[in-house]
């Protein structure tokens, strides 16, 4: 990580909401003034898809809906990255764009992803698309919260 007054990349995970799509806009922004990278990622949780199919990872037919599953995501998610790089590359920012299936937790990936990348802050929007709008925070931006290695922003 960088030094306390050092802010050198900035991640913003997304999910297609519009409450991601702010907390970019504000990444984007941050970015631009600190003089840092922005990544972008978003997170494929695909054990959450296997159960609501009721396919098991055993089954023969788990890693093609699994495959088919991630092919389909990554069209959306490169829709979302290229409207986030547009908006960041008229400010001057660079952009890396990632996608991550896990079969554990969206969070932990998310965790994960910031402390290999050794990111300095994480920006994160307060509801996603769970669905659950009257939690005051959604449960991803809740955990990324207690367990990131480095400040997080959540944005309303």
């Amino acid at each position: 990580m960088a030094k306390t007054n050092e802010m050198q990349k900035i991640l913003v995970p997304v999910d297609g909401s519009e409450a991601s799509f702010d907390a970019a806009s504000l990444a984007i922004t941050m970015a631009e003034k600190f003089g840092a990278q922005l990544y972008v990622l978003h997170v494929v949780h695909i054990d959450q898809l296997s159960r609501a199919l009721g396919i098991h990872a055993s089954s023969s037919s788990y890693k093609e809906v699994v495959d088919k599953h991630i092919a389909d995501t990554r069209k959306d998610a490169d829709k979302w990255f290229e409207r986030i790089g547009k908006d960041a590359e008229a400010q001057g920012v660079k952009t890396i764009a990632e996608i991550k299936a896990t079969s554990i937790s969206t969070v932990g990936e998310i965790v994960d992803y910031a402390e290999i990348n050794n990111v300095d802050l994480i920006v994160i929007g307060t509801r996603g698309q769970g669905g659950f709008t009257k939690m005051v925070m959604g449960s991803v931006a809740t955990g990324v919260v207690n367990y990131s290695p480095c400040p997080v922003l959540v944005v309303r």
